[in-house]
């Protein structure tokens, strides 16, 4: 499946909650508050959903929220049960953990989508080298920083500034403010991360 290029604010009414997926304009022109309804429909569906619309709709949730396409996000929940540990809370520690994710935390990004570009573009280095592979998952003692060159533009400005507002960073990395960089030192417990997600009816969406 193709990664998605359409509206994003179609996705937060799709799931019916924010997925916070394009920064500040989701606290100051949330279309999800003037258009409550999933679209494509006029009115809010009526009965209980079935067992396995819950889990879907909750695997959905999660995956649109760091944007991957379900094969990737499929081969990371497998590897995840074979795992030692809760099979949940491993997955999530690694969609955590994931560096496009870090870049967002960290304030260098309004949102996953620029997040992944930034990452892309170049503009990322871990343990001193650039790294242009968004899905890249970071370990304990990584450093991950961004290019000096950066420090000025507009959308970082406006991710920090955000940043400063409306989040904090994450308790598991050390930050370097005067040199934009951040040590991982410890692995994320299942409290901090920053997805709000029940990641049982995940596990059971895939066990079925």
């Amino acid at each position: 499946m193709a990664r998605y290029h359409g509206a994003v604010c179609r996705l937060c009414r799709r799931e019916q909650m924010k997925l916070f997926l394009k920064g500040e304009k989701c606290y100051t022109r949330c279309v999800l508050e003037r258009r409550p309804t999933p679209p494509g429909m006029a009115k809010p569906q009526r009965g209980k959903p079935s067992e396995y619309s819950i889990r879907l709709r909750e695997k959905q949730r999660l995956k649109r929220m760091i944007a991957m396409t379900e094969g990737p996000f499929a081969i990371k929940m497998e590897k995840a049960s074979k795992s030692p540990g809760m099979t949940g809370t491993v997955f999530l520690k690694r969609l955590e953990l994931r560096l496009d994710n870090i870049v967002r935390r960290l304030g260098f990004a309004t949102g996953i989508n620029m997040a992944r570009q930034l990452v892309l573009h170049g503009h990322i280095r871990v343990n001193g080298r650039r790294v242009n592979v968004a899905s890249k998952e970071l370990k304990v003692g990584d450093v991950v920083q961004l290019d000096p060159k950066m420090k000025e533009n507009v959308g970082v400005k406006l991710a920090s500034e955000h940043l400063s507002r409306k989040g904090q960073l994450p308790p598991f990395v050390e930050y370097n403010e005067a040199d934009l960089s951040a040590k991982i030192v410890r692995e994320p417990a299942r409290e901090e991360s920053s997805f709000p997600v029940n990641d049982q009816l995940i596990v059971e969406y895939y066990s079925r």
